[in-house]
């Protein structure tokens, strides 16, 4: 059981959710063989603090593999970076609590550098820190090769189209297929 929790960019805003990463992953582990199931728990516009009020009710399905994927809508407003690596670590925490034996995963998460270069660094090292302290495996930027790509996003500039979960789902199985 793999659950996908994060915010708009897990949820396929904009496209056909069929489309989204989270469902080319379960694509790619059915014709790969592998008895597994992905959930998706995304929610539009959610933040870290979202996430941590709402993953109490994502864990009354076991999880095996949690794929932590938030903090992105906390960097474009410009939250406090010690509060969302707290919120983030608090949901890791609850995950654990209820399933000691889960594999964490974290999709680690730039900005555009409007904010500035010391709040565009602090908050992208939330995520190589997360990934040491709780001994999960980084995708080091969920957005790799989409970030930017006029292309590869909807006219908002910020969300993947489908050519850009296409790419979203290579990067995170570069990553999660070893791990299953």
């Amino acid at each position: 059981q793999i659950l996908f929790f994060g915010d708009s960019l897990t949820a396929g805003y904009g496209i056909d959710p069929e489309l989204a990463y989270p469902a080319l992953i379960q694509k790619k582990i059915d014709a790969a063989g592998i008895a597994a199931e992905v959930t998706v728990g995304a929610v539009s516009g959610d933040t870290s603090a979202g996430g941590l009020r709402r993953i109490g009710w994502m864990l009354r399905k076991p999880v095996d593999v949690f794929v932590l994927a938030l903090g992105a809508n906390d960097g474009l407003r410009g939250t406090d970076t010690k509060a969302t690596a707290k919120n983030l670590q608090a949901i890791i925490d609850k995950v654990k609590a209820r399933y000691p034996e889960v594999t964490i995963v974290i999709a680690g998460m730039r900005l555009p550098p409007s904010l500035g270069k010391d709040y565009t660094d602090a908050f992208a090292a939330i995520y190589p820190a997360l990934t040491e302290a709780n001994d999960a495996t980084l995708i080091p930027f969920l957005l790799e090769g989409v970030g930017g790509r006029i292309d590869l996003n909807l006219a908002d500039r910020i969300h993947p189209n489908a050519a850009g979960h296409v790419i979203l789902s290579e990067t995170v199985w570069r990553v999660l297929r070893p791990t299953l």
